[in-house]
């Protein structure tokens, strides 16, 4: 077998990743995923089997090129504050310096968000002493905008203690909104100049349906989730997330980085496996979807692997549905 991955097919086989980020940097692609481990612990919506503790950094020249895997760029050992769980990451680049954003539960099991630093895209990336101040919850997506701001994204229900913040404190006993209430969103916060802190206290995204009303919370086809990802085509922000329940990647359109945002539709139908998880990346004049599935392991929730497709854009900027087994 050809050691170049192909379209829907895993990007690597010899360790089990999910929550592709891919950006392109230094005229690459450079995938920054989550790294499975093999065990044989309890499997809940607490999360308790995504027990992930380091992340590797895979490449590619081209998506003719074979995947490099760069090995540990970051442990969490190496964490002052975190306690474990490293999950879904992702990476920037500005300042002349490339910045890994990560969850991971503290010492007190709340997760909270961290950033390490490194002169290299591949890493390996040292940690800041303490997550960021203000931060909590799940799955950072950071946007470099074309004026340089840099936003992020984050946020994720059940495990990812979303519910639990509305407040802006952590309440244990915080619920979901009720089904006809609106959902849920994503939190988004301007970073500062240096990359290590929020500027800003982060603020909740609004998701609308077509007639302008907010997602409810019990439309659980449309409503975030988990996993945020933000891109731009033709001057458009497109934040784009996972149902989680219904396991479907969907995309609302805005025309600013805090929204509002207007549902458009469908991006990936179901995949094996309970999460779904992506990034979207331009790439020699193509867009391509980085996603995972359960495939690699026969349909073990917490043993995924990552994939990628290509992605078209309709005439009216709308996105073309994919089904990752078609």
């Amino acid at each position: 077998m050809s050691n170049i991955p192909q379209p829907k097919e895993p990007l690597v086989r010899h360790i089990y990743t999910a929550d592709p980020s891919a950006h392109v940097f230094e005229g690459k692609l450079y995938i920054y995923p989550s790294h499975d481990l093999e065990h044989d612990g309890p499997t809940n919506d607490n999360g308790d089997q995504y027990q992930m503790e380091d992340y590797h950094v895979l490449s590619m020249d081209d998506l003719d090129s074979p995947v490099i895997d760069h090995g540990e760029a970051l442990h969490v050992r190496d964490v002052p504050w975190a306690s474990k769980q490293m999950w879904a990451p992702d990476a920037a680049f500005k300042n002349g310096k490339y910045y890994l954003y990560f969850p991971a539960r503290d010492h007190e099991g709340n997760f909270r968000i961290g950033v390490a630093v490194s002169d290299k895209p591949a890493g390996p990336f040292k940690p800041e002493p303490n997550y960021i101040p203000g931060s909590f919850s799940i799955d950072p997506a950071v946007l470099v905008d074309d004026d340089g701001e840099a936003y992020m994204y984050f946020g994720g229900l059940w495990g990812g203690q979303l519910e639990k913040w509305q407040t802006g404190t952590f309440n244990p006993e915080g619920r979901e909104p009720a089904p006809d209430a609106p959902a849920l969103g994503p939190r988004v916060a301007r970073l500062s100049g240096d990359m290590l802190t929020f500027a800003e206290t982060p603020r909740e995204i609004q998701i609308l349906d077509e007639n302008g009303e907010p997602i409810k919370a019990g439309d659980e086809d449309r409503r975030y989730f988990e996993g945020p990802w933000m891109h731009k085509y033709n001057g458009k922000y497109y934040l784009s997330y996972s149902t989680g329940t219904t396991h479907k990647l969907v995309y609302a359109i805005g025309d600013n980085p805090y929204g509002p945002f207007t549902y458009k539709g469908v991006i990936l139908t179901p995949v094996i496996g309970w999460t779904t998880h992506h990034s979207i990346v331009e790439f020699q004049g193509k867009w391509y979807l980085f996603y995972h599935d359960a495939s690699l392991s026969g349909g073990v929730n917490h043993l995924r692997c990552v994939k990628y497709t290509e992605l078209h854009y309709n005439p009216d900027g709308t996105i073309v549905t994919i089904d990752p087994y078609a």
